[in-house]
């Protein structure tokens, strides 16, 4: 059901967009604002902008925006209203709301059903192993074999499932979720029965310990499962399919415990099993995470860089645990990270491991014995390669392409020196094995990239830039320019290569080209959002004055011309808008499906990218504000010019394609084609003349 307005309103008076991006990405303070690399597309520079004073956040490589609402819908793929309901629950605003029936679920998207479905599943799990005889017995007993205290056990959620075929089943349908919804997250199975058409419905885990699988911000969307008795037709660990909200390459078991602590640490710890995680967590080792038992993803070492850009992998010292560490080993070096590796004794893991030495004997294990990657490769190829020449130099060259990984060309230059001292070799030679590794690597890609350009249009071109200003404008009055053209509203054609969303991307590949008009259009509607109700001269805002201007002119570029609209109605009601009444728009409130939209262009006009730097201040190097009213008036008198005289171009553009069609016209219509383009050609020289630019010929 639809959450009240008030209690909105009280749910984003309560929120710190601070506190909430930080759960997600670790933030540092730059200026007066805070910088992170994007979560929502990879980046080796930060560019992802958040204004604590504004509440909104910004990514300039992306060019995702919003409010503490908008990343945790983006962040987490939900709705709005199911966004609303974490952050009431993370700043505990109580929201009325009937008890969810089976209606209201259908009316939910799927991924908010299937975290609430998985939710009641998780606390099903809980309550079996804490209430049940089988589950003490047999659940509970386990984790206490293994050492787990009451309040690791529930810091993890974990749980147990009773050895029936539907307990499971018959309590989410007296709970009134469907057996295909219990199906798509993965908690049932459906299988064709032996006779007729009929089909076997089970749970897809019976008599298992279950370790519920967290995202980032605590929701369960996944189960690892370990059976207890001994079976050789069933699996030792059974995990949950992918599904809407599962992709076990984007997960990390424990990084929702871990989080703070690797951020306070600055350092993540990568082990590979459930009961690593929660062995050292209860150690007091909190900063550890799991790959859930599958090989390291790029996605994975993405979810980590969010918090720290430094990773110590834990692996078992058997070969097994080695042939891991090397596999993962090139794709954390390729996403940037800082990497050591750390080999347990043979036999152990960190589960075994931190039982049998302790917490503080295995932190002073992992300080001591803890190896970059040039010492971990390094020490296997010399024992290796003895005397054997050619083996050393094979080991020089397999410690090299490593290095090449690292996007840093500074790291590489550094790491060559390290190279040279551990092999004992000069560091021009191991240079020189680096930049041919790189220089076979760019033509591999540039190979790539030709086979790919081939299917590219490369006609498209990007336009060269911005009309320009030298001089001063004289005081002449230009209102009576436009007077008298037409009764009908001024509307010039759209350009063919203008997207009419007003959405301009930004592939590598294909860039459509961006209408000249559309940057003064922005220009003009930043203006006005940034500056609408100041005074140019007294009872004359900025707003009035744009809006007399623009006197029965549209803009071309969608989202432009309806954040126009909203300003003159607005006016016309005796109301300036301001930056707050987009900035805090609620998505589908009253005044249409483009709130978002809208929402996004006047962040992106609200937030500057760049800072002046407190140093100048410091040495008297003083930077003119926009915000002196001389300057704000002069922007907007140019801004106004630059937007008649670029329709007036368009409009003569028109009639010169009429007038060589015109051999069909009589010389009469010829004649006021004619006459129509004089016209705008003496708009065009005017305004020319006003700007200080060269008239065209």
């Amino acid at each position: 059901m639809r959450i009240p307005e008030e209690t909105v309103e009280r749910i984003r008076q309560s929120t710190d967009i601070l506190e909430v991006i930080n759960d997600f990405v670790s933030l540092k303070k730059r200026g007066s604002n805070y910088i992170a690399c994007c979560p929502f597309h990879n980046e080796k520079t930060p560019s992802f902008n958040v204004n604590p004073s504004r509440q909104i956040y910004k990514c300039f490589g992306c060019g995702k925006a919003g409010d503490a609402v908008r990343f945790v819908m983006d962040i987490e793929n939900i709705g709005y209203g199911e966004a609303l309901r974490y952050l009431a629950k993370k700043y505990g605003v109580e929201i009325e709301e009937q008890e969810q029936t089976p209606e209201d679920l259908l009316r939910q998207n799927e991924r908010e059903s299937l975290l609430i479905v998985l939710n009641f599943a998780k606390t099903f799990f809980q309550e079996t192993m804490q209430t049940t005889d089988e589950g003490k017995s047999i659940g509970l007993s386990y984790f206490r074999e293994r050492g787990f205290t009451n309040p690791t056990i529930d810091a993890f959620e974990l749980g147990y499932t009773l050895d029936q075929w539907d307990a499971l089943l018959k309590e989410g349908e007296r709970r009134g979720y469907s057996r295909d919804l219990l199906e798509k997250a993965g908690l049932i199975l459906l299988k064709e029965g032996s006779t007729g058409g009929d089909k076997k419905v089970f749970d897809r885990f019976r008599g298992r310990v279950m370790f519920p699988i967290h995202n980032v911000s605590g929701r369960v969307i996944a189960f690892g499962a370990r059976i207890l008795k001994t079976d050789k037709n069933q699996p030792k660990y059974l995990n949950s399919p992918e599904t809407t909200v599962y992709h076990k390459s984007q997960v990390l078991y424990g990084i929702f415990q871990a989080k703070q602590a690797i951020r306070q640490e600055d350092v993540c710890y990568l082990t590979e099993g459930y009961t690593d995680v929660i062995s050292l967590h209860q150690a007091g080792i909190k900063n550890v995470v799991a790959s859930s038992g599958t090989s390291l993803t790029t996605e994975q070492i993405r979810l980590i860089s969010r918090f720290t850009p430094n990773v110590t992998i834990l692996y078992d010292g058997d070969a097994a645990g080695i042939k891991a560490a090397l596999r993962g080993l090139d794709m954390v070096l390729e996403e940037g990270l800082n990497l050591k590796l750390l080999l347990l004794p043979d036999g152990e893991d960190p589960d075994s491991y931190v039982h049998k030495v302790g917490a503080d004997a295995f932190k002073t294990y992992i300080r001591e014995q803890s190896q970059d990657f040039i010492d971990f490769k390094a020490s296997r190829w010399l024992s290796e390669a003895g005397d054997n020449p050619l083996k050393r130099a094979e080991g020089i060259s397999d410690v090299c392409v490593s290095i090449t990984k690292i996007p840093d060309s500074l790291k590489r230059q550094t790491l060559s020196q390290r190279v040279a001292q551990v092999f004992h070799v000069s560091e021009q030679s191991v240079i020189s094995e680096i930049n041919r590794l790189l220089r076979k690597q760019q033509e591999q890609g540039k190979k790539d990239s030709e086979r790919q350009q081939r299917s590219v249009d490369l006609s498209r071109k990007q336009p060269s830039g911005h009309p320009s200003a030298s001089s001063e404008p004289s005081a002449d009055d230009i209102n009576a320019l436009f007077a008298g053209v037409s009764d009908e509203p001024f509307q010039a054609e759209t350009p063919v290569d203008a997207p009419a969303s007003g959405k301009f991307y930004t592939d590598e590949r294909i860039k459509p080209v961006r209408a000249p008009l559309s940057y003064q259009e922005e220009e003009c509607i930043r203006l006005l959002i940034n500056y609408g109700a100041r005074e140019l001269e007294p009872g004359i805002t900025l707003c009035q004055y744009v809006l007399s201007e623009l006197h029965e002119i549209d803009f071309q570029t969608s989202p432009y011309n309806l954040i126009l609209t909203l300003f003159r109605e607005a006016y016309s009601r005796g109301e300036i808008l301001t930056a707050g009444d987009f900035l805090n728009r609620r998505p589908n409130a009253p005044g249409g499906p483009n709130d978002i939209e809208i929402q996004s262009q006047a962040i992106h006009m609200t937030t500057p990218r760049y800072e002046i730097s407190g140093g100048w201040l410091k040495h008297e190097i003083f930077v003119p504000s926009e915000e002196e009213i001389a300057i704000l008036a002069d922007s907007a008198y140019r801004n106004i010019l630059r937007i008649k005289k670029m329709l007036a171009e368009q409009r003569m553009a028109t009639l010169q394609q009429l007038l060589r069609e015109s051999r069909n016209k009589s010389p009469e219509e010829a004649d006021q084609l004619l006459g129509e383009f004089m016209h705008f050609k003496r708009i065009d020289i005017e305004i020319s003349s006003l700007l200080g630019t060269v008239i065209s010929g």
